[in-house]
């Protein structure tokens, strides 16, 4: 099988290189970023993606990750492209989940078995 194609999205630097090498561990990925709406955006209508990982709050200008999940799940064409938030807060998972994201994990629970296994559930 070929390696999967994950988008990050509004990681900083640090927090890019951690989440590389979480999925890298587990997984025969490729990892791509994005820094904001708009480059995320233009990389998921040019590319197969077959996960979005957006962080909560974006680092380019901390804006709410919320809203590409937002934008992303009223795209018909990107609709069907399956989304996790990464935060550790509980209730924000619940507001993406509401919004069509699978459930996501915090940077917390990166070396956690129920994130390997949530992502294993896209990436395998």
């Amino acid at each position: 099988m070929s390696s999967r194609k994950v988008l990050d999205v509004g990681n900083c630097a640090p927090d890019h290189a951690a989440i590389c090498r979480m999925l890298k561990a587990g997984f025969d990925v490729e990892v791509l970023q994005a820094h904001g709406v708009t480059d995320a955006l233009d990389i998921l209508r040019s590319t197969t993606v077959d996960l979005v990982l957006i962080n909560r709050k974006l680092d380019r200008d901390y804006s709410d990750g919320i809203e590409v999940l937002k934008l992303i799940k009223t795209d018909e064409d990107l609709q069907d492209t399956p989304v996790m938030l990464i935060t550790n807060y509980a209730e924000h998972q619940q507001a993406a989940v509401s919004l069509g994201a699978l459930p996501g994990f915090g940077k917390l629970e990166f070396s956690s078995p129920t994130t390997q296994e949530k992502l294993a559930a896209v990436l395998n």
